[in-house]
């Protein structure tokens, strides 16, 4: 009677062992599943917002390299129009100061000096007709009324040559100078006084 007594105490403690641990890992088990779920769920999102931002640095960085070359060839540009009009500037000395030596050494008349400063005048006009377009009616007037006192013998070939000197000095100062101007441009057919700001010969 005893020994059945043993055994049956000692299947139910092991029934209830089991009962008990099942109430116990069961609950766990299940909040790990849950756990592991979300942490995918939070995963795959946090991946899918790494993609968006590498997608978007990507984009990024191929504008920064547009705009890049996009500078580095207007830069480009820009020192080639440069070193065209230093080029021109330094013609137009060249000339003026072979005019200046011959006003002073030659025995030449006036009037044999006026066409060739006259041909001067012509390639100092169309300097400034072809080159940066700033003020450019007020440097072509002071050229024609040059040229025009000079045709008309309203001045002295050898002054002539002295205030021609004097536009190129203008010219070549015009060339160097940084500012912000007021002048004249054409926006859509009408002329409008618009602020223009003045890098050397580059706008």
């Amino acid at each position: 009677m005893n020994e059945f007594m043993l055994k049956y105490s000692w299947t139910s403690f092991i029934r209830m062992l089991v009962l008990f641990l099942a109430a116990w890992f069961i609950p766990v088990a299940v909040a790990k599943a849950s756990s592991l779920e979300n942490l995918a769920q939070s995963l795959t999102k946090i991946r899918g917002e790494v993609e968006a931002l590498q997608t978007e640095l990507d984009l990024e960085k191929e504008k920064h390299a547009s705009r890049i070359t996009a500078l580095s060839s207007q830069l480009a540009d820009l020192s080639v129009e440069e070193r065209r009009q230093k080029t021109a500037i330094e013609k137009l000395e060249h000339s003026l100061a072979k005019l200046s030596e011959a006003s002073l050494q030659a025995e030449q008349s006036g009037e044999q000096l006026k066409p060739i400063l006259l041909k001067v005048l012509a390639a100092y006009k169309h300097y400034v007709l072809t080159g940066f377009p700033f003020k450019i009616e007020d440097r072509i007037k002071a050229i024609n009324t040059l040229e025009d006192n000079l045709t008309n013998q309203l001045v002295d070939p050898n002054k002539a040559v002295n205030q021609a000197w004097a536009l190129i000095e203008d010219e070549i100062r015009l060339s160097k100078e940084n500012g912000l101007y007021q002048q004249t441009i054409s926006l859509d057919g009408e002329k409008v006084l618009a602020d223009v700001a003045k890098l050397g010969t580059v706008f």
